[in-house]
């Protein structure tokens, strides 16, 4: 089982620049909405497809989903691993501790989008 990752970590990996993949589990259109500022998104029900998106199985993936109730990213993970992906992290609190904490993110609903003449 995927070891897991808090957000505090995430984020000092995320501002030193560590080298790592972050991928959403979440349906394209969760993504699209809004994702941690560089992931990519790869579904749980796409997670056959992964070595299209995550071709070196030595890199080190941090996968997550909305919040801890959501099994997407902790299933995803574990198929990583059955899959020969040797570095996989696990963070479970997911897309809504990320936003609960007031950290940035990207996608269309992000805060200080501006639609047409009103925020996103």
């Amino acid at each position: 089982m995927a070891p897991n990752i808090t957000r505090e970590q995430l984020k000092a990996k995320m501002d030193r620049g560590d080298d790592f993949v972050l991928v959403e589990a979440l349906s394209q259109k969760h993504y699209a909405s809004t994702h941690l500022p560089g992931a990519i998104n790869l579904p749980y029900e796409f997670v056959d497809e992964a070595e299209k998106v995550l071709p070196d199985r030595n890199a080190e993936i941090v996968v997550y989903c909305m919040n801890p109730g959501c099994l997407a990213s902790r299933e995803e993970a574990r198929e990583l691993e059955e899959m020969g992906y040797q570095r996989v992290l696990h963070y479970a609190a997911g897309k809504q501790d990320w936003i609960r904490a007031g950290l940035p993110v990207e996608g269309r609903r992000a805060p200080g989008r501006r639609r047409g003449n009103r925020l996103a």
